[in-house]
Parts: structure tokens; sequence; C-alpha cells
């Protein structure tokens, strides 16, 4: 799908660099190097989509997007800065912004933003595209589709299962569009990338008053999703607090915006997502039981790559064949050694782990052939230093407590491709302890 995204930077070359990802993924960029200078083009550029630095001189990102609010213009943000902090985060999320970007941030983090204010923007109609990356001929995935159709035709909520880079997110698409209302929008929420005193905002909306800083009212992701589905991924890590609301939007179909007075209907389909044990969170306290019945109506397990190895070679061609197209790279395939290195690992970061490390192999390439070189060293390399060959970590004698704990996080991302929540998972630590060590050795 694309946009008309008015890009505002005042760093020339992060400028260009940005805008570069955006057009060669589809979409019209025009771009500002101040905020002053994008404000005064928006009645002739007329953006689906704004994103903006924080700071930059004479107005900065957030005065800007104040300034917009005044004048009437209702138009998605992302922001972007290289100082992040909750603070910020929290405030422009007040301001309307959809999503807070980190510099240096990854590709994908921007254009999954770019993506999802796309689908809020212009609700998608059934085109099979999520059917597409369901790739496998293996049985567990035979069934997997054919679950998919069944439960597609139904109403009833769902429950997706499984870890992390599994494709949960790829399923919730496709039930959404196999089911009666395909034609209306799919709104999808990660609980566990926004900070607890967000998420409400986010998931109900708020209106003129609400509270300091709420300069206008903002419709909440449950009514963007009206007529259509509403993903709530890592429902795991919802707030306590929150539980009790969304119950009683699944239960009555109805929705009141913070500061309201009111409820609204809504008819909406929600499936939740997540990689952890929700029975066991709820015998913890964790998660609350009444809610967790709600949600179990359906559920779908999805298998972790390791259990379905056979489907690699097809999931090989696939995803070259997509990158191909992507980075405009003549890609024939694969050589059997390269091949018989995916064959042979343990894939803990599932699909999405496979997905990264074909892209890298085919923006590296040089001669239309995939090779052991193209592909990322922990797969060349499975004996390296601090790892062995079974992918343990190995402590040598006389580490210090913080060079281990550097030592796993290091490991940890790249097994998991550089995804957060995988390393997280692996570790068995929050995601939010992954952003934390990751902010600290930047600053240190």
């Amino acid at each position: 799908m694309s946009l008309k995204v008015l890009l505002v930077d005042d760093d020339h070359e992060a400028l260009q660099s940005t805008g570069k990802i955006l057009s060669f993924s589809g979409h019209e960029v025009v771009q500002a190097e101040s905020g002053v200078q994008a404000l005064g083009m928006i009645e002739s550029v007329k953006p689906d989509l704004i994103v903006t630095d924080v700071r930059m001189p004479g107005m900065s990102g957030m005065e800007f997007m104040e300034a917009c609010s005044k004048r009437g213009h209702r138009i998605p943000f992302i922001v972007m800065t290289a100082h992040a902090g909750w603070q910020d985060a929290v405030w422009a999320m007040k301001l309307g912004a959809v999503d807070f970007l980190e510099k240096p941030f990854k590709r994908q983090a921007l254009l999954d933003g770019v993506e999802q204010i796309g689908k809020r923007v212009r609700p998608p109609h059934v085109s099979g595209s999520a059917a597409n990356s369901l790739v496998g001929s293996s049985r567990v995935m035979a069934e997997l589709r054919m679950l998919i159709e069944q439960i597609a035709r139904t109403e009833a909520s769902v429950l997706l299962t499984g870890e992390s880079g599994t494709g949960k997110e790829q399923v919730a698409r496709l039930i959404h569009e196999r089911s009666p209302c395909a034609k209306g929008p799919f709104v999808a929420l990660n609980c566990a990338a926004i900070p607890a005193e967000l998420i409400e905002s986010e998931l109900f909306g708020f209106e003129a008053g609400a509270f300091t800083g709420a300069g206008r009212a903002k419709t909440g992701l449950i009514e963007s999703a009206h007529g259509g589905t509403l993903l709530l991924d890592e429902i795991g890590d919802m707030p306590l607090s929150l539980q009790p609301k969304l119950l009683r939007v699944l239960e009555e179909q109805q929705v009141r915006r913070l500061g309201s007075n009111s409820e609204r209907k809504v008819e909406v389909r929600v499936i939740a997502a997540t990689h952890q044990n929700l029975g066991k969170l709820v015998q913890e306290g964790r998660f609350r039981q009444d809610l967790y019945y709600r949600l179990d109506v359906m559920t779908l397990a999805l298998p972790a790559l390791r259990d379905r190895m056979e489907d690699i070679p097809e999931l090989t061609q696939y995803f070259l064949q997509r990158f191909s197209k992507v980075h405009a790279k003549p890609i024939r395939g694969i050589d059997t050694e390269a091949q018989a290195l995916l064959l042979g690992h343990h894939w803990p970061g599932n699909v999405r782990e496979l997905s990264n490390a074909l892209e890298r192999a085919v923006v590296l390439n040089q001669g239309g052939l995939i090779a052991c070189n193209d592909l990322p060293p922990h797969l060349v390399s499975r004996a390296s230093p601090g790892q062995d060959s079974s992918g343990k970590i190995v402590i040598p004698l006389g580490m210090s407590l913080k060079e281990m704990e550097d030592l796993m996080f290091r490991r940890a991302l790249e097994a998991s491709g550089g995804d957060r929540a995988e390393a997280a998972r692996l570790l068995g630590v929050a995601e939010r302890t992954i952003y934390r060590w990751i902010t600290k050795t930047k600053e240190g």
C-alpha cells in the first residue's frame, strides 16, 4: 500500500537515507529540512503520514506537531529521535504520534510502522497477501491452513500462541482476509512495545481535555478497528488494571474514551497473540482468568520453524524471490552448502530470523547465487568465541558478572537477528530489560 509521506529532518544525510527506505518500498516521499518548512507544505502536499525528527533548530518536532494540531491537520505522525526517553515518547503519543522510533532504527521497524498507519488510512480489501506469506507444504502447515479457513468464517475471538517469529500477525491477517469483515480495517497493537501508561489511551482514545496535553480528541485503536479486526499482540504484557476494560469491550461491544461519560458502540473481532503461557500467568496472578477464558474461545498454536524443517527450502525460495524484487538484485538461487547451513541451524528466531538472514544475503550478494559468505556470521561460524556448536553460550573462567551479562545479551540479539522481543524470550527477561541494556551500552 503506497502512502504519501512528508519526511522532516534537519540532518541532510538522515533525511536522504530515510527517504530512500520509504521510496524503495513504494511510498511517495516529500522532504522538508525544518518544521517551519514542513508546516508551510502541508496544504499543498496533503500527506497521508508525517515522519519527523524531534530535535530540530527553530521549531522542534513536538512544536511542529502542536502547530499542526492547532491548524486542524489530522495527520498521523511517526516521531524519530536520537535522544530517546520515555518522557519524550509519552509526550509524543499524547500529541497524536502513533509510533516512536529511536535512532538508529532498523529499516523494518520504520516500514512496519508505516504499514500499520496505512491500514488505518486506507483499510485493505481481500488481497491474499497474508496467505502468500504462510509458506510451507509440511503436514503441520496444511493443518494450520485448514483450521484458519474454519475459524475465519466465524466471529469467535481467537488466541494465537507460539514462539516469537512464527508468524502470528500473518495468521491474524489471513483470518481477517477470510472473514465476513474482510472489507473492514485490520488494526494491530503490540502490547509489549508501548509503555504501560500509554496503552489505555492508544486503545480507547480520549476526549479533548481528558489530561494535560490532550488538546484535541483522539480516536482509539478499538474504534479505528470498527467493522474489522483488532490484533492485540503480546496480550500477556497488557497491564492488569486495563484488562477489565478490555473484557467489557469483548462482552458488550462498547468502548468509552478517556474523559468521556458516554459509551460508543463498536463491532470488532479481537484476535490476541502471545508467546507466553497465559494459563501460567493466570495461576501467578499476572493475567485475569475471566479475560483468559473470553479470549480462549478458539486457540491456534503456531509451530516453531525447527518443528517443520522440511519447509525451509520452500521458505528460502519465497524469501529470495521477495527480497530480489525489493532490492532489485537478480538472485538465481542458493548453492548447496549455504542451503545445508540453513537446514542445520536451530532457528531460535523462527521464520523471522530466516527472513532477516536471507534479506541480508540478498543485499550482500554479488554473483546472483547465494553462498555461505552471504549468510550471517552466526550461521557460518557456529563455534565462534563465546558460543559452542550447539548454540549454547560458553562462559570462560575469570569473566566478571558484567562481562557475562554483556555476552549473554549480545549472543541473544545475534541469535534473534536483532529482534528485541525474541532476544528477551531467549533470555527469559522482559523486553524492556533488553531495551535498557542497549541504551546503557550506547551511553557507555
